[in-house]
Formats: structure tokens, sequence, C-alpha cells
């Protein structure tokens, strides 16, 4: 029990901090997408390769367009973070501008994003409220396993939703079959009589 409970922290963990490394072309831009639940905290820090003449901007927007976090002209290095609303899919771009007087380079970018309870920040709770480090760390792992259960609520909530709709699908083949037996046994018994009509005018038949 143990060692599963620890595997699940450790997988948790793993999840939750993200990093990536990049080479961004003069006057492109590169974007990351990844999907998140409702109410989960997000920040991220990147570090920007420097370049001369040319200058580097960021914007977190949702899929309906809303800017969560934006800043121009970012130097070597910065920081964003918010608070998702909706589950929806989230996007991170980076945009590279140089001006026409230089020539320009590939830079290098590198990003780590965290979101859930590697997300929050858990000193500023211990001097709030006058935490002792292991009531701080109870605390956090409080958050985790409660992040946990809540994952593992929505991945039956959707494997609920999966058997619903398979179940519902299959009816309607099946109905669907059904129908088209009918019609075609309704049609062969309407050309089977319609040509019985067609021979006795033709006095091929009695």
């Amino acid at each position: 029990m143990y060692t599963w409970w620890l595997c699940s922290v450790l997988l948790a963990h793993l999840l939750t901090v993200q990093g990536i490394m990049w080479n961004l072309e003069p006057n492109t831009n590169k974007c990351l997408k990844e999907e998140l639940h409702q109410n989960v905290p997000v920040t991220g820090e990147f570090t920007i390769q420097d370049a001369p003449g040319q200058k580097v901007d960021y914007v977190v927007r949702d899929s309906k367009g809303h800017i969560l976090a934006q800043k121009e002209d970012v130097v070597t290095k910065g920081k964003f973070s918010f608070v998702t609303e909706t589950y929806d899919t989230f996007e991170i771009c980076f945009i590279s501008r140089v001006s026409p007087q230089h020539r320009g380079m590939s830079q290098e970018i590198s990003l780590i994003t965290k979101h859930g309870v590697e997300a929050k920040q858990y000193e500023g709770i211990q001097e709030a409220a006058k935490l002792k480090p292991i009531e701080v760390e109870l605390r956090r792992l409080e958050d985790l396993s409660n992040d946990i259960v809540h994952d593992f609520s929505i991945m039956r909530k959707r494997e609920e939703e999966m058997r619903d709709t398979n179940e519902s699908t299959n009816r309607r083949v099946l109905y669907f079959s059904v129908f088209s037996m009918f019609c075609l046994l309704g049609l062969t018994t309407w050309q089977v009589l319609y040509l019985r009509r067609y021979f006795k005018a033709k006095k091929l038949i009695e």
C-alpha cells in the first residue's frame, strides 16, 4: 500500500512539472499547448538566449483567445502565473522580432512550467500561518493527495461518459440495422409485386 502511494506521489510530481528547451528562429513564433482542469494554478519560468537587436514577446491565452499573461520586449528571463477558470486548452506563445537593421539569429529558450500543487507557494503559507516545516510538508502532501483523488474522479467520470457514448452508439447502430432490413424487405416486396403486374400486363404469366 505504501509503495503504491509513493509511486502515485512521484507520478503526480512528474506530471505537474514540465521542462522544455528549443530554438526560436528570428521573426517566427512557437506555441505550446496543454489541457488543464478548472481552478488549477499555473506558474512558468523561462530564460531566453541574449541576441543583439532581437526582442521576444510572450503571451498566454485560452482557446477563446482570452489573454491570461503577456509581456513584450523580454530581455533574458521572466515569469508568469495564472489560475484556470474552466477546463480548457491553454497555449504559451513566444514571438521573435528582429529589426531590419540586424541580422537575425536563432535563440535558445528554456521553459519550466508547474501546475497544481507544485505551483503553490508554500513558503508564503508557512510565513502567514506560522507553520513548522513538517506542517508545511504535511499540507503539501495533503494537497497532493487531494489532487490525485480529484484526477481519479475525473478519469472515472470520463470513463463513464465514454461507456455511455459507446452504449448509445451501439443502440443506434442496432436500430439503423433493423430499419435498413425493413427497408430492404419492403423494397424487395414492392419489386416482386411490380414485376408480377408487369408480366401479367404483358401476358407473360397468368
